[in-house]
């Protein structure tokens, strides 16, 4: 498989015609209401507070509030950002034994054969994989301070728009190919390297994350085509590399 952002991105377009099977509906019927519900009352919320999230950066008493007009769409694209990052969060915090359950599922679908995952039932994996989910958090937490302090830095935080969209790419690979890893017991580090053998294909694969969660009415579909999308890309790139364990 090549390994570029397009490769990435032709995985979550497969996860998503995937889901839209019969056969899979029952599992993604709770990560679609949690979508639902989460991204509404964040949408809701960012939309409240951008102004004060302007002010507050560019205060119109100060010598550079004429950046306020030319600056304003790069911090609408990063607020819409912070929101797909608030939402991935608590989403998947909720939703993580169901999509470990469609992982598993999907992965059944491709491989054809009942290989031995990780997995037993959904209230056996809660545990698991709330573990798993606060894990990640703290790994990203300390990575996501520095780059929110570059956000109130003068003239630094032009390109922290940028900055935000490359981490938040590989933030979503990681979260959403944890799943189908973690049902073939690969712990977060291994995770963590695999993806780093294609690196490019896991930023498109993020970064077309990404941008379906921008997409009316598509971004409730987003998580179950993400978990499937991660499903595809273990099964048919990530798996085969074993020279990373």
């Amino acid at each position: 498989m090549p390994n570029n952002p397009l490769t990435g991105a032709h995985y979550l377009i497969r996860g998503l015609n995937l889901i839209m099977r019969p056969d899979l509906r029952r599992f993604i019927l709770i990560p679609l209401l949690v979508n639902t519900v989460i991204f509404s009352l964040l949408a809701w919320f960012g939309i409240n507070q951008f102004q004060e999230l302007i002010n507050w950066l560019l205060p119109e008493e100060s010598w550079f509030s004429f950046l306020r007009w030319l600056l304003w769409p790069l911090f609408a694209f990063t607020m819409m950002l912070v929101t797909v990052y608030s939402f991935t969060v608590l989403a998947n915090l909720i939703a993580a034994p169901f999509n470990s359950q469609l992982a598993e599922q999907v992965e059944l679908i491709l491989s054809g054969s009942s290989a031995e995952l990780a997995t037993g039932n959904i209230m056996k994996n809660i545990i698991p994989t709330l573990k798993s989910e606060l894990g990640k958090l703290g790994y990203f937490l300390i990575r996501v301070i520095p780059l929110l302090i570059l956000f109130a830095i003068p003239g630094v935080n032009i390109v922290a728009p940028i900055l935000w969209l490359l981490f938040n790419a590989w933030f979503l690979a990681l979260e959403y190919a944890d799943y189908p890893m973690a049902n073939n017991n690969l712990n977060f580090k291994a995770q963590h390297a695999r993806l780093k053998t294609s690196r490019l294909t896991s930023l498109g694969f993020g970064g077309g994350t990404t941008l379906l969660m921008m997409i009316p009415i598509l971004n409730v579909l987003t998580m179950p085509a993400a978990v499937a999308g991660a499903t595809i890309y273990w099964h048919e790139q990530l798996q085969k590399d074993n020279s990373v364990i």
